[in-house]
């Protein structure tokens, strides 16, 4: 790179919706300005410019994303191709599997909520069980 030259840059929200964290920009948007999304350990905007070696901190639900920016694409890409846009530390990966297993055994242990209103079988079983005739 020449001294007049500057490095490819992107910006922040553009770059979250092509890497696929995002389904549109406008959720990108929202998470940048919602305080989720850190660039370099700070708080940024949507228009801020990522450059290949970014760090960023991605809160997304209760997940969390530590990753480096590798690649600025020129169009949004498949999910399969878009892991490639970054790298996510070991760290990051292994908190973010271990959160993901204890949410699956929190949902696997908790009793489920009732599937609407009672049948006219159950409300009859109801009836006879608790001595009413309406």
């Amino acid at each position: 790179m020449n001294a007049g030259e500057r490095a490819p840059e992107m910006r922040l929200d553009k770059w979250l919706w092509a890497a696929r964290f995002f389904k549109t920009r406008q959720l990108a948007i929202e998470a940048i300005n919602g305080g989720k999304v850190h660039l370099n350990g700070q708080r940024t905007k949507p228009g801020k410019a990522v450059t290949v070696g970014s760090r960023l901190t991605i809160h997304k639900e209760s997940l969390e994303w530590q990753i480096e920016v590798r690649e600025l694409p020129k169009q949004r890409r498949p999910a399969s191709e878009a892991v490639n846009f970054y790298h996510e530390s070991e760290a990051s990966l292994l908190n973010r599997q271990r959160q993901i297993e204890e949410q699956r055994l929190l949902r696997a242990a908790a009793p489920r909520p009732a599937q609407g209103k009672p049948s006219k079988r159950d409300r009859r079983m109801i009836h006879s069980f608790t001595g009413k005739d309406r």
